[in-house]
């Protein structure tokens, strides 16, 4: 899916600021009455006040609607083209060792962008393997303009999708609504956008100004984003990520972020041409996770490969993984 973007950044040391989680209900305990031998009085019951209704949410901007009509137009032409796949591939998308090789190596070892660069393109040289080695604990936070509807579903749309992301990887992945997160996904629209500055520099207080003009100022070609970032210079052990998903899209479009930017954010930095099926790919064929994916997940977590590896160092490991792993799959 070519609409999402990753951007590395470094972030030697930080400190990253405490989170509290929202919507949460004290259970107080209740003050008892002393016990009486005497018989209660009997007294009528007394009708309950009826619950406060949810606070309204405040009508979009005409920018804000303007965008939104924008994206649905972009999600129905892509659909009636044949595009947003959502059945992961089939009998007319197959794929070999040699293709899940080729691929693995071009998306896990090359940048679409410069590293600190923010949308400036990398100079096309190989990097090194990039991925996370602790827990990831994924977020979602919301701009006040979502509405409580589109919250639940996005909302149950990541947590299924860790799940299933912590099965392919072996690696611990979850959703977390406290303190603990590292991975924080922000649904924001168009009129939210003003306030995320303020935010971002609470979870990575030294973020570099070319990332956070990201936040700023978004093209709209840019449906969503991802920066992953590294504790220390070098760049390849993933330790925090942010990503931004845009809450003008429809439903299609958003899950289609949700499934790009995280599975990015995981370690898989690049798109390739010749990926398929893959939503790691700019023709927009598939708009899910595909199965060609999960085997490069798989790849990325197995244990014999680590981040900071060289291409030449990795390249016969992940070539016996890919042997063995589709050799399995048939």
């Amino acid at each position: 899916m070519g609409f999402g973007r990753l951007i590395r950044a470094g972030l030697a040391c930080a400190a990253l600021a405490g989170l509290v989680a929202c919507d949460t209900v004290a259970n107080w305990p209740t003050k008892q009455a002393p016990k009486s031998s005497a018989r209660p009085e009997l007294r009528p019951d007394r009708p309950k006040a009826p619950a406060p209704a949810p606070a309204p949410v405040a009508a979009p901007s005409a920018e804000s609607r303007a965008l939104a009509e924008y994206y649905k137009r972009v999600e129905n032409d892509l659909v009636a083209r044949g595009l947003l796949r959502v059945d992961g591939g089939g009998i007319d998308t197959p794929y070999s060792e040699v293709d899940v090789i080729r691929n693995f190596e071009r998306i896990a070892f090359y940048d679409e962008y410069a590293r600190g660069g923010g949308l400036q393109r990398s100079d096309g040289s190989p990097s090194r393997l990039k991925r996370w080695t602790g827990p990831i604990r994924i977020k979602t936070e919301f701009g006040a303009l979502v509405p409580p509807s589109q919250r639940s579903a996005d909302n149950a749309e990541v947590a299924r999708y860790a799940a299933r992301l912590a099965r392919v990887t072996g690696h611990p992945i979850s959703t977390t609504s406290g303190a603990d997160a590292n991975f924080h996904v922000f649904f924001v629209s168009e009129d939210d956008r003003a306030s995320m500055p303020a935010r971002i520099r609470q979870i990575v207080p030294n973020i570099n100004p070319t990332a956070m003009a990201l936040f700023r100022e978004l093209p709209r070609s840019i449906h969503c984003f991802v920066i992953a970032f590294s504790t220390s210079n070098e760049g390849y052990n993933y330790a925090h990520a942010i990503a931004l998903i845009r809450a003008e899209h429809p439903s299609l479009l958003r899950r289609s972020c949700i499934h790009e930017e995280i599975a990015q954010g995981l370690g898989l930095a690049n798109d390739s041409p010749r990926a398929r099926p893959s939503i790691f790919n700019d023709d927009d064929e598939f708009a899910l996770l595909t199965t060609h994916d999960e085997e490069l997940l798989r790849m990325l977590y197995n244990p014999r490969l680590r981040p900071g590896m060289s291409l030449d160092e990795a390249r016969p490991i992940y070539s016996g993984l890919a042997s063995r792993q589709l050799g399995q799959a048939l």
